[in-house]
């Protein structure tokens, strides 16, 4: 045994950087020259057979001998085995009937409370839509009340101007509730029930339309001057209808204001109440226009310029009344904007500063006569250059034109009598420079 274990090399055969090929190598060039040809192999193959011959016959010695001791290990493995899994499997029997009393104890009653948390969830959902979908319906309930409050023309009834107010506060309300439709949020799904689509689209959106309508005629029909009226028009009843324009254009403004567009949660000095804003221009803009034609046909025909001043002045008037109107009306409180303006902000907010703003002037009197001076030169230049007895006429009266138009300005620029605060009965301030404006616009064509 000795012999064959100091025979066969066991160390190099059990190296891990062993190479069958570099051992079949060095054992050929060990039995035979290099250069001889052909080379030896039957002298190695012999030795390798030899040495596994030995290998097969030491295990074989080894397995006789040990024969019992390895049955016995075998055995007792088995035994061992047997015994680890009669363990385990009752280690596993525990555990199913723990996973089995766990399931019907806590997953199949969490499955349960998991339904009734979900049917409680949808039903506070459905509750959620019933009352957002209650209260669209109450309001647009409201609004058709407060739209049939307003009377006026093809109504029996009389007009309530204030109801147009009142209804664009109902509106606001209804736009609120629609704007609110992110997760969490009241208006959250109203957009998939067809009652509400039906109530916007029948009610909501027409309804806004005619009160956004309403409130344009009022504002664009605009009239406090007494210049043109009649003589026999006694003073309480001026002052009635000068109180009655005011009351009925203040709702408008307040109409307009309230429903123009607004990004949620915007700062209220930031906001641009465009609906307001478009109708007090077109207000200027018809004002500017009607007095320009008149105005253009009147110095072509002299007779008619006196009347024509006189009516241009009434339309400045109304322009100072609104302007003085407009400073008086403080923002009210806008749902969806921000407002929270300090005590010095809110007290000096006025409609009057958006509009002033938007037309970059710093009064709209000086705004109305600049504007219609400077659309009026073209105009006188055309009536000297046709040249005939309109050109000749206005020559030759170029002083008194002169005074009419000075006049005309500066009556016009002055609140009409009887309006708005007595202590503002005559507006304050220089209109020189306008007036020297529209005489320069016209007799600087004159030559």
């Amino acid at each position: 045994m000795s012999e064959a274990e100091s025979y066969i090399d066991y160390e190099t055969f059990l190296d891990p950087d062993f190479s069958a090929t570099s051992f079949a190598n060095t054992l050929v060039l060990s039995t035979n020259n290099p250069s001889d040809t052909p080379l030896d192999l039957s002298t190695p193959l012999s030795r390798v057979l030899f040495d596994v011959q030995e290998i097969d016959t030491h295990i074989d010695t080894l397995t006789t001998k040990s024969a019992l001791p390895l049955l016995e290990h075998t055995r007792d493995h088995a035994e061992s085995s047997g015994e680890i899994l009669r363990e385990v499997e009752g280690q596993v029997a525990s555990l199913t009937e723990s996973y089995k009393t766990l399931e019907k104890e806590v997953i199949e009653r969490y499955q349960t409370a998991e339904q009734v948390r979900l049917t409680a969830e949808r039903l506070v959902q459905t509750v959620k839509i019933g009352r957002a979908v209650a209260r669209c319906l109450m309001l647009g309930r409201q609004l058709e009340v407060r739209m049939s409050e307003l009377g006026g023309v093809g109504s029996a009834k009389k007009e309530d101007h204030r109801a147009m107010v009142r209804s664009a506060d109902t509106l606001l309300s209804l736009r609120q509730i629609f704007l609110a439709s992110g997760s969490g949020e009241e208006g959250e799904g109203l957009d998939r029930v067809n009652v509400v689509n039906t109530l916007k689209n029948e009610l909501v959106n027409p309804g806004e339309r005619s009160i956004v309508a309403r409130a344009q005629q009022v504002v664009k029909e605009f009239s406090m001057s007494s210049l043109l009226a009649s003589s026999g028009q006694t003073s309480s009843s001026t002052f009635t209808q000068t109180e009655d324009t005011k009351s009925r254009t203040t709702s408008a403004l307040l109409t307009l204001y309230l429903l123009s567009p607004a990004p949620t949660k915007a700062r209220v000095e930031n906001f641009q109440p465009s609906l307001m804003l478009n109708a007090l221009q077109e207000f200027l803009q018809t004002s500017l226009k009607s007095s320009l034609a008149s105005l253009s046909r009147a110095l072509s025909q002299l007779p008619s310029l006196e009347r024509t001043l006189l009516e241009i002045s009434a339309r400045c008037q109304n322009i100072v009344a609104l302007e003085t109107l407009l400073e008086s009306i403080k923002p009210p409180s806008h749902p969806l904007l921000d407002d929270s303006p300090s005590p010095e902000e809110k007290a000096s907010s006025n409609f009057l500063q958006p509009v002033l703003q938007a037309l970059d002037t710093s009064s709209l009197p000086s705004y109305f006569w600049r504007s219609l001076a400077s659309n009026l030169s073209p105009r006188v230049q055309e009536i000297m250059q046709r040249g005939g007895v309109s050109a000749r006429t206005l020559r030759s009266n170029k002083d008194r034109v002169k005074d009419m138009v000075r006049e005309c300005v500066n009556r016009g620029s002055q609140l009409p009598s009887g309006s708005l605060n007595k202590g503002k009965a005559a507006m304050a301030g220089n209109w020189e420079r306008e007036a020297a404006v529209m005489v320069g616009s016209i007799m600087g064509q004159v030559r």
